[in-house]
């Protein structure tokens, strides 16, 4: 048995996997953002509390593990950025104790109990507050030990002008300290972004889409705009790793028709010409933090199930 902790800035989220494919829900209560000793506790007390010897403990968490020091990236839990969580936590509790980034995990997921079962290749997209991912292949994520594989929010790609006819597009400033990120424009706030520069209005992200699905004109340039701007660079991470599936978590992907008119549009731009859908609304679920989690300690420590075939 593992215990699996899916962890946030606001709320860390506990469960009790036998097997990446039985987690069974456990605790859930605020994250400890400022303290660290209050952080440690409070996982410990988990652990403490499962119903049998847990074998590892596995964190997905909203943050990056720096490859060369092994310390947590981690802009909204304070009192773990810079920390070697893995060696402090099982110092703390005894066991094996695994982390990952929470794209990771969800691609993770999906590549073994979700859209991506049957595929070797599979980038787990997250369209949600921001815009992240995992690559895995073959079951396995490529960023055993942590690093910045997948992070297709960042860096300075998003074009300066875009639509038909062309609309001047701003380099929106970016929470990594970048101008121009994906993340800025191409997640739900940035699409909110991109409306009110393009509109002069303060509209949600979910009252876009509604708008886009009723035919409003202005909505219906917005998320133009936006799936050409999102097209191109995922065409491009398609063509450079090989995914054949990319699943699509975070709360866009709960936008159906959203997320079949960007498959439409990137698979248009994809060397590879795919017979079947490319970009798809993932299915893992809600609880794909934990799941994937539970599949990395797996992993790590043996336990691991038999990947599905399909």
């Amino acid at each position: 048995m593992i215990v699996c902790f899916d962890i946030g800035g606001t709320a860390i989220k506990a469960g009790y996997a036998h097997g990446p494919s039985r987690v069974t829900p456990g605790p859930r209560f605020p994250t400890p953002a400022n303290n660290l000793d209050d952080f440690v506790l409070g996982l410990a007390d988990v652990v403490s509390g499962a119903p049998e010897r847990p074998a590892a403990v596995a964190l997905s968490i909203a943050g990056i593990i720096d490859p060369d020091t092994r310390g947590m990236i981690v802009a909204n839990i304070p009192c773990i950025n810079g920390v070697d969580l893995e060696t402090l936590l099982s110092d703390r509790l005894g066991l094996p104790v695994v982390v990952a980034n929470d794209a990771d995990c969800f691609a993770l997921a999906e590549a073994n109990y979700g859209m991506g079962r049957g595929h070797d290749i599979v980038f787990g997209a997250i369209l949600g507050s921001g815009v992240g991912g995992g690559l895995v292949v073959n079951g396995r994520l490529v960023n055993q030990g942590g690093g910045y594989s997948g992070e297709w929010g960042h860096g300075s790609v998003s074009a300066m002008r875009a639509g038909s006819p062309p609309r001047d597009i701003p380099q929106f400033a970016c929470g990594c300290g970048l101008s121009g990120c994906l993340d800025a424009i191409g997640s739900a706030r940035g699409m909110e972004r991109l409306d009110a520069h393009l509109h002069g209005r303060r509209l949600s992200s979910i009252e876009i889409v509604e708008l886009w699905r009723n035919e409003e004109p202005e909505a219906c340039e917005t998320i133009a705009i936006f799936v050409e701007l999102l097209a191109g660079p995922l065409a491009v991470l398609v063509n450079t790793t090989g995914a054949s599936i990319v699943p699509v978590g975070g709360g866009l992907a709960n936008a159906s028709r959203l997320i079949e008119v960007l498959d439409e549009v990137t698979r248009k731009r994809t060397l590879r010409r795919f017979r079947h859908p490319l970009v798809v609304a993932s299915r893992s679920g809600v609880e794909s933090g934990l799941v994937g989690a539970a599949v990395l300690a797996g992993q790590r420590i043996g336990l691991s199930e038999e990947r599905p075939e399909s």
